[in-house]
């Protein structure tokens, strides 16, 4: 005997987007902008993703030398006015402003509303809907039952590749032996005296935590980060300090990583109270709301991004913008240890260059109408490490929005979008991108 079950559709539209981290939005704001039908859904109750909720709030606009994304990066930042700051140094720096996480979410929000783009959260995507070679849309389940949303193009930015997996789209993941990079749960103070902080007493008392930590009596951390946050760092930043290890595609796992580093911000605190000048009235302000997952899935697609690309600043025909990040591997087995530190200019582009960020890598090579942005994107586990940054990420997103309203505008798929006109758009909505070679035609 056969069971038929008719699920109700919840909504069709032009363009699905998946996930309302940076890259969703990205990729939803632009689409809107120039005039597709949008619905982004968002697993969590508000907008931003690592971004705002699990307080991961630095973006990276440049190459050393000169800012080289604009754009929706652009946009976000004039937007986000007080919630948004210039660091010092800018733009000798790559890490070129922070911002407010509470108050992004609001913008983020308003910027949506503002363009026309449905949103709904508290919703996953939990089935993808398959005919053929196309996606039909994917199933949600809501408080009022099960419910469809059909659209023609779905661009899948959940950062686990949730979606294009569910579809069967092949994937890679991790380095190749089962790991990923490490995870971090970032953690915001309050009470702190930063008078009396010193270099000498911050290297005193991460010596004593190493000590203990060897012993294993003391959770691991990221030692540079800590010596600089005691030492001299700003007080009103989220520390990026405590790390963890595991799958995060399990969520019993990730539950577990979840409350233990909860656990070892406690004991940080409790030592820093007891033995750091300064620290005596400090006190946990804020938890990320959820770890700040580095990588899990890799999407495969029609291209995809290498770390030698990275680190020879490679240019490529159907850029959508450029990247710089250096690759920045946070140790799969959770020692808090991070390439940035240790291994400079050789994991990353010379001071004033930058590589490209190919549409191809965001296409799908099996599905015509999906595509995928953010670190979920395709790319090598060290290309990963440099091209995951939020910035980077809603680059991305920004080209893969408007060439799904190109595609849309012109009945076509997103692989036949003219790349030359799509750039031609890109930069008339001010993204920077630029030495773009020519395509090589007999590939």
């Amino acid at each position: 005997m056969s069971l038929t079950v008719h699920v109700p559709v919840l909504a069709e539209t032009d363009l699905l987007v998946c996930g309302g981290g940076t890259a969703g939005i990205a990729t939803a704001w632009c689409a809107a902008r120039h005039g597709a039908r949008v619905l982004l859904l968002e697993r969590w109750p508000t907008l931003g993703g690592m971004a705002t909720n699990a307080l991961v709030n630095i973006w990276h606009t440049s190459d050393r030398t000169k800012q080289v994304i604009y754009g929706f990066v652009q946009e976000a930042i004039d937007r986000g006015g007080e919630f948004v700051r210039r660091l010092p140094g800018f733009p000798t720096r790559l890490e070129t402003h922070d911002f407010d996480c509470a108050g992004m979410r609001i913008v983020f929000h308003r910027m949506l509303r503002e363009a026309g783009v449905r949103v709904l959260c508290n919703l996953t995507a939990v089935e993808s809907l398959v005919e053929g070679d196309r996606l039909r849309g994917v199933l949600v389940d809501t408080k009022r039952g099960r419910r469809a949303i059909l659209a023609k193009i779905v661009v899948d930015a959940t950062g686990d590749g949730d979606v294009a997996a569910g579809a069967g789209a092949a994937f890679d993941y991790g380095r190749g032996d089962g790991r990923v990079q490490g995870m971090t749960l970032m953690f915001c103070l309050l009470g702190i005296d930063q008078s009396q902080l010193t270099a000498a007493d911050a290297r005193r008392v991460v010596g004593h935590m190493q000590e203990l930590r060897d012993r294993g009596e003391f959770p691991a951390f990221w030692e540079q980060a800590a010596r600089h946050y005691l030492g001299s760092g700003p007080t009103h930043l989220p520390y990026n300090m405590c790390p963890a290890a595991g799958n995060p595609l399990d969520e019993e796992e990730l539950t577990r990583l979840t409350y233990e580093t909860g656990e070892a911000v406690y004991r940080y605190l409790e030592l820093w109270r007891r033995e750091m000048p300064g620290f005596g009235a400090a006190q946990v302000e804020q938890l990320g709301f959820g770890l700040g997952v580095r990588e899990s899935r890799r999407v495969r697609g029609r291209g995809a991004l290498t770390g030698e690309m990275v680190v020879g600043a490679v240019k490529q025909s159907d850029a959508v913008g450029h990247g710089f990040w250096l690759i920045d591997i946070h140790d799969p087995k959770g020692s808090g240890y991070t390439t940035y530190h240790d291994q400079g200019p050789a994991i990353m582009p010379p001071v004033g260059e930058s590589y490209h960020i190919p549409l191809s890598m965001c296409l799908n090579p099996t599905f015509a109408n999906l595509a995928v942005v953010g670190r979920c994107a395709s790319a090598t586990h060290e290309a990963c490490a440099s091209v995951r940054l939020q910035s980077h990420c809603m680059v991305m997103g920004q080209g893969v929005g408007t060439a799904a309203a190109l595609a849309l505008d012109g009945g076509v798929d997103l692989a036949e979008v003219d790349v030359t006109r799509l750039q031609a758009v890109l930069r008339s909505d001010g993204a920077w991108i630029e030495d773009v070679p020519a395509a090589d035609l007999t590939a």
